[in-house]
């Protein structure tokens, strides 16, 4: 072979190469976002020669037809669910405790058990995991869940109130809630520390014109005045329309813009000092306490009462214990009230111990 053909055969020898490996590497960054090779580039696992743009696509796809599945599994004819929102820390007990009822999860849903004309609207609960441990628990449980993915932030621990993970995470909640109302799906939105004693749906208004109807710290004596009720958004009714759906985009729009507050206080100062309701024409109806109540602001008559929110209470150890002495509280006036004795007259609430012993201990987690 003379020369010229030898340096023609090299010269087609790594032509074919290159096309090889290029060929290689677009089936390797194709067939990623469906399943995994082996790593034939010998790079940290935390490193790529792909662009994620398919892979993110193929997830966000994926995700759209769960979520859309969950939301109709739970759903009521009416297109109205009820959604709770977990992380590990909220599902997870201690190992030295064997307690059944030591978990915010398992004390929210013994409500559920325990409470007036509740047990079936479990079928109507969606239960949003946003960490690993808080869905394999949920799916353990038997009942609907959801897992939310949140790229790059890490929500299994306790969140401690206004710290920022705590912020992050409220934020987040707004955003997947502002999903769920794009879907067309009304909802209640519970967060677990509130406890169920009666169905809320029997409190709340049916009434299609008003889009939202929201819990607060301290009921102030009217249903319709926003300047002077502390809203509180662990507990809420909101209709899907596009009232509500410009509400929560103007809401989410101001994360960033509203440095170490959380997503309640820009609510509250939306509605207070912006004029939001006027401005969307949204008919907001603030929760009287009497029915829905929380630690702030106790229900002032056991034979009304429908929810109880471990609010004002900054650990998830003192929510934990307070709320199991609510639940004492009402079957004790449960076995009174069916025995018709007189003693139902004169029972009271627990003092909520733990709760206000939080605050005095600093970055606890245990109360």
């Amino acid at each position: 072979m003379d020369k010229n053909s030898k340096k023609q055969t090299i010269i087609g020898n790594i032509a074919v190469a290159t096309l090889l490996f290029s060929a290689l590497f677009l089936f390797y960054c194709w067939s990623s976002s469906s399943f995994t090779l082996p790593n034939p580039f010998f790079l940290p696992s935390n490193q790529s020669l792909c662009k994620s743009t398919a892979i993110d696509g193929h997830k966000a796809q994926h995700d759209n037809i769960e979520l859309d599945s969950a939301l109709a599994k739970a759903s009521t004819e009416n297109k109205t669910v009820i959604i709770a929102i977990v992380n590990k820390a909220y599902v997870e007990q201690e190992e030295d405790n064997v307690d059944g009822e030591s978990t915010m999860l398992n004390i929210f849903l013994r409500s559920f058990w325990l409470g007036e004309g509740t047990r079936s609207l479990v079928d109507n609960l969606l239960i949003v995991a946003v960490d690993k441990t808080a869905y394999d628990r949920c799916r353990f449980m038997r009942l609907n869940c959801f897992r939310l993915e949140t790229d790059g932030v890490d929500f299994g621990g306790e969140k401690l109130y206004m710290s920022n993970d705590f912020i992050k995470m409220m934020w987040t909640r707004t955003r997947f809630l502002l999903d769920v109302l794009k879907r067309g799906y009304n909802f209640i939105f519970t967060d677990t520390d509130v406890v169920w004693l009666r169905n809320p749906f029997t409190k709340l208004s049916n009434n299609e014109t008003e889009d939202l109807q929201i819990s607060t710290d301290h009921f102030n004596g009217n249903s319709w005045s926003p300047e002077v009720q502390l809203i509180n958004t662990g507990f809420y009714f909101a209709r899907s329309n596009n009232k509500t759906i410009s509400l929560f985009e103007t809401w989410y729009a101001k994360k960033d813009n509203s440095t170490g507050m959380k997503e309640q206080d820009v609510l509250l100062n939306m509605i207070r000092n912006e004029g939001i309701i006027g401005k969307l024409g949204l008919r907001v109806r603030f929760l009287d306490t009497l029915y829905f109540s929380g630690f702030c602001q106790d229900s002032k008559d056991f034979r009304q009462v429908t929810t109880v929110h471990a609010n004002c209470c900054r650990s998830i150890f003192a929510k934990v214990k307070d709320l199991k002495a609510v639940l004492r509280d009402w079957m004790q006036f449960k076995r009174l009230e069916e025995s018709n004795n007189s003693m139902v007259n004169d029972i009271k609430w627990s003092v909520h111990g733990h709760c206000w012993h939080s605050w005095r201990i600093s970055n606890n987690t245990k109360g």
